[in-house]
């Protein structure tokens, strides 16, 4: 999924992932400094709500795909509890960090249908994996991967403006 770089504030989903690993209440964990998203619940001007970005995949984009994400991110054994879990992950890293399965010339997974749970973004797997409740999925996984394409192809990318755009666009009013 992510290149090894050199960053000087781990990604906020790393925080989160982490204490999630180790077992740690959400009151433990630290406080992000980065600006916070507007919420459904957060009132603008005269009573009209703020949007709120809606998680969704964006195609031809595959930085989760980069499963050798560096130092800054957690290791496999950091995430799973279950050893073939660690194991599967790990057997799916190519030479150059990215999963096997992954087509860099299409950009796309050759396994989709059939990839590992741990690949999915849903609600359900955020929670069993990052101990990620339902209602905090969706700032969550789009946090996660906006660290992600920041980490992979850099803060100024096409694949970050993207997936900003289409998050904020699909947002509820």
């Amino acid at each position: 999924m992510l290149r090894a770089m050199v960053v000087a504030q781990p990604p906020s989903c790393s925080a989160a992932v982490r204490a999630a690993a180790n077992k740690k209440p959400p009151s433990q964990l630290p406080k992000k400094t980065q600006r916070r998203k507007p919420t459904k619940n957060t009132t603008h001007g005269f009573g009209g709500k703020k949007k709120e970005p809606v998680w969704q995949c964006v195609n031809n984009c595959g930085a989760c795909c980069k499963l050798d994400k560096g130092p800054n991110f957690p290791s496999p054994d950091e995430i799973f509890e279950d050893p073939s879990d660690v194991q599967l992950y790990k057997s799916l890293i190519g030479e150059d960090g990215w999963c096997v399965h992954y087509d860099k010339s299409s950009r796309k997974c050759s396994i989709y249908a059939e990839r590992p749970y741990f690949c999915r973004v849903e609600p359900e797997i955020f929670d069993k994996l990052y101990g990620i409740d339902k209602k905090k999925f969706n700032k969550e996984a789009c946090s996660c991967c906006v660290d992600t394409i920041k980490a992979v192809y850099g803060t100024h990318s096409e694949e970050l403006e993207k997936f900003n755009h289409a998050i904020w666009s699909s947002g509820s009013k």
